[in-house]
């Protein structure tokens, strides 16, 4: 199963800059290393925002989960990256209740399947 509307789905650039590409965040501090070793920044945000939409749509469904703000899906499989390495990350994405098109909720790397 693939995650739905995924051709729609939300990369909120707070998300990116605030977050993921923050290396002063206290939970994204860590993640912001691990991209920026595959080549992203935040002066190109917009690169990030765009390889994680591809990942979440290139991908099948890992696991669903619900919560009170709708269903949460995870998504295992390589990300294309501007050194061209592609690292195998999990990306996590919400459908919030009324909402045509998920959101992003975080990404993050994950070994990858033997």
């Amino acid at each position: 199963m693939n995650l739905p509307n995924a051709s729609n789905a939300r990369v909120e650039r707070e998300k990116i800059i605030g977050y993921l590409l923050n290396s002063s965040h206290p939970y994204g501090g860590s993640k912001a290393g691990f991209f920026a070793r595959f080549g992203f920044t935040i002066e190109a945000w917009e690169l990030l925002a765009e390889c994680l939409r591809n990942q979440g749509s290139n991908h099948p469904i890992s696991s669903v989960a619900e919560t009170v703000f709708g269903p949460r899906y995870a998504l295992d499989g390589e990300i294309l990256s501007p050194d061209g390495r592609n690292p195998f990350i999990r990306t996590v994405w919400q459908m919030d209740r009324g909402e045509l098109a998920p959101r992003l909720i975080t990404a993050y790397p994950i070994p990858e399947p033997a």
